[in-house]
């Protein structure tokens, strides 16, 4: 019986062996403001593998736009940015209106977007990701959380 949990634990982690890191930023009154940037830290400790860097957005059906903007930068732990573009990616669909995205909870969708492929990291260390949204209004409501996951590329 004491094995029980360990196992529980090792299927629960061993699902997804290609995850570096993935976290979510949470915004409270379910509201992304202009004001509040996502910011993650994560660690990259083998420099010979090559890397997928994704965000992740949690939106409701309360979201007003097809598409978000957001502007991201990458950068090391001395503050040099590696990487820095702005991105349209569609939430819903633009002639339907229809959600895209998997849904899991009623009128909650979550969706993934490829921000940079087969990246390389030169040094081993903490690399910073700030997320912001560039729709250029104060409040976009509907947005519940941003997120961000790296994970190793598998080579074949």
């Amino acid at each position: 019986m004491r094995l029980v949990p360990f196992f529980i634990l090792l299927l629960l982690f061993g699902c997804d062996s290609n995850r570096v890191f993935e976290r979510y930023e949470e915004f409270k009154d379910k509201a992304w403001k202009i004001q509040e940037p996502a910011e993650f830290e994560f660690t990259i400790s083998d420099v010979s593998k090559k890397y997928n860097v994704l965000y992740n957005v949690r939106n409701s059906l309360d979201y007003p736009y097809a598409r978000l903007f957001i502007e991201y930068t990458l950068s090391d732990s001395a503050g040099a940015v590696l990487s820095k573009k702005l991105l349209s990616n569609y939430l819903f669909d633009q002639k339907t209106g229809r959600p895209l995205g998997r849904s899991g909870l009623g009128d909650v969708y979550d969706h993934q977007f490829l921000l940079l492929q087969n990246q390389s990291f030169q040094t081993a260390g903490v690399y910073h990701m700030r997320l912001e949204q560039f729709n250029r209004l104060d409040t976009l409501t509907g947005i519940l959380a941003i997120g961000v996951r790296v994970e190793t590329v598998e080579m074949e």
